[in-house]
Order: C-alpha cells, then sequence, then structure tokens
C-alpha cells in the first residue's frame, strides 16, 4: 500500500484538533461532492480520498495507530499483539522464531515485521515451538454522520440507515449533542482470514433549529410581544418543545428581558425525566402606521 498523507488531503496538520479535521473535512467535502462536480473524475478520485482520510484522522484510535504506523495502520493492532507474544517466548526460554526469515526482537523495525506478512516472498506467518501466529485480521472501522433535527434529537427514537449493503437499526437515546459519537461493535468492513468485522462509529450532526438555540442543556428562545402587552401586562404564547404554554408577562415588561422556564429545556442524554430550562428573551415590537386618535394618545402620554 502506497502511503497516503491523509493530513495533507485534509489541509491540517499533526497537531490539528478533532474539531479542526471536522470542519477542514466538510469544507472540502462542499466543494469535491460528486452532485457538484458532475462528470468529473479528478474531483470524484479526490472526494474519496478525503472520504478515507476523514475515516481514520477522526477516528482518535485509528489517528493513532496511523501516526504510528502510517501506511500499515490497519495491522498495527496485529504488530502490537505479535511483538508482545515474542516477549512471552523470550522470558519463558522459548526462543523459537516466531517469523520466517527474521527474528522478532526489540529493535526490529515495524516495516520488517509488515513485510515479513504480507509482502516479498518467503513472507508470512512461521512456525515456533510455540504454534502458527494467527493470520486473521480486523475488519477496518467506518465512521458514518447522521443528521437529526433539534426536535428528533430531544427525544428517544429508532434509525435505521445502510453501511455495506446491510441495514443497521439504531435507538438514539434523547438528549445526544452535535458532534457526538456513538460505536457500534462489529458493524465495520469485514475481517481478513476470518477476522472480526471492524467497528462502526456514528458521529452526530444536529441541524440548526429556527425556534430554538441549544446551550447544553438549556434552550433560548425569542418571544414576541406588542408594546401594548409589555406596557400593562398580560398574556403571551411560549412554544417548547413538549408545546405551547402561557406565559404571564408582568406591566412594565423592557425590550430584552428574560425569563426562565424551569425545567422546559433540552432532555438531559441519559438521565431519563432530567431536562435543562428555556430561557424566554421578549422582543417589544413597537407599533407602526398609528391612526391619529392614537397618535393623539402618545402624544398626551408624552407631555403628561
Amino acid at each position: 500500500m502506497a502511503y497516503i498523507d491523509y493530513y495533507k488531503i485534509l489541509g491540517v496538520d499533526k497537531s490539528a484538533t478533532q474539531d479542526d479535521i471536522k470542519k477542514a473535512y466538510r469544507k472540502q467535502a462542499r466543494k469535491l461532492h460528486p452532485d457538484l462536480n458532475p462528470n468529473d473524475k479528478e474531483a470524484e478520485r479526490q472526494f474519496k480520498e478525503l472520504n478515507e482520510a476523514n475515516e481514520v484522522l477522526s477516528n482518535p484510535e485509528n489517528r493513532s495507530k496511523y501516526d504510528k504506523y502510517g501506511e500499515n495502520w490497519k495491522h498495527g493492532e496485529e504488530y502490537e499483539k505479535a511483538q508482545q507474544q515474542q516477549r512471552q517466548q523470550y522470558q519463558g526460554g522459548n526462543y523459537g522464531r516466531g517469523f520466517s526469515g527474521a527474528g522478532f526482537g526489540e529493535g526490529e523495525d515495524f516495516s520488517d515485521f509488515f513485510q515479513s506478512m504480507f509482502g516479498g516472498a518467503g513472507g508470512g506467518f512461521g512456525r515456533s515451538s510455540r504454534g502458527s501466529a494467527s493470520g486473521k485480521f480486523k475488519g477496518q472501522d467506518v465512521n458514518a454522520e447522521l443528521n437529526l433535527n433539534l426536535k428528533d434529537a430531544a427525544k428517544t427514537h429508532q434509525q435505521t440507515f445502510e453501511i455495506n449493503g446491510k441495514k443497521v437499526r439504531i435507538t438514539i437515546p434523547a438528549g445526544v449533542y452535535d458532534g457526538q459519537q456513538i460505536k457500534l461493535k462489529g458493524h465495520g468492513n469485514p475481517g481478513a482470514n476470518g477476522g472480526p468485522n471492524g467497528d462502526l462509529y456514528i458521529t452526530f450532526n444536529i441541524n440548526p433549529d429556527p425556534d430554538f438555540e441549544r446551550a447544553g442543556d438549556d434552550l433560548k428562545t425569542k418571544v414576541t410581544i406588542d408594546l401594548y402587552t409589555a406596557v400593562l401586562g398580560g398574556e403571551v404564547n411560549v412554544n417548547t418543545l413538549e408545546g405551547s404554554v402561557n406565559l404571564k408577562v408582568k406591566a412594565g415588561t423592557q425590550n430584552g428581558t428574560t425569563v426562565r422556564l424551569k425545567g422546559k429545556g433540552f432532555p438531559v442524554y441519559k438521565k431519563e425525566g432530567q431536562s435543562g430550562d428555556l430561557f424566554a428573551t421578549y422582543d417589544v415590537k413597537l407599533p407602526t402606521h398609528l391612526t391619529d386618535k392614537q397618535r393623539e394618545l402618545f402624544e398626551q402620554l408624552k407631555n403628561s
């Protein structure tokens, strides 16, 4: 496998945070998406490389392996297991060779190991007095993104989607947050030589909502009231995630006044029955197109 610099493909350096990687991927994906570049083979190739880079670097575990083993990152776990096995053999007084063509000591280079396993004549596992080493490899992990509306993220529900030709049904707990990632064991790519499947990592993207702004487990919303209600007091209808409620407005309410509706915010993740608060900010609208009589009354108030 030729070495591909995933950091270069995403346009970030090795010190980039997970958030930096996510932003870089989204920015380039918008430019290279096939829908925006029909019949453009080069854009299609770059888009595939971009997705491959994102699948590796957006997963902290895979990123760590890639940083350590480069193009052989998929088999890094096997290298570490084999190295541990060889140490145990030496510690137990068994000096048989675990791999054909070379011993496997502390000083052996990663590339020697991968070459003996995957490339070159005579490569592959050899016999030791402890038996043959396993050639089974775990499949590659898969990263996927799932877009949710804010109101959907506020309730526990099930969704079905397709990965690698298979339908996967998951239960999404109420309260998931934007950027949150969950792991589905064994739902990634198939393993090699009878090895286990990789895992599926799903990242939730919560779409902006026209009515509410989320801040942790709290919600913010704007409520429009007319001048007369602000001055004299009254009631106003306020939307919440669970429906609308009537809220009393105090006389003399100023524009920008914020009131709290306790327990009417966003559900707390995996804490059933608990929710944040809803903060409603009043937006006082001044009357327009006054009649002569109304203008006269305002003049009287002004001069009183």
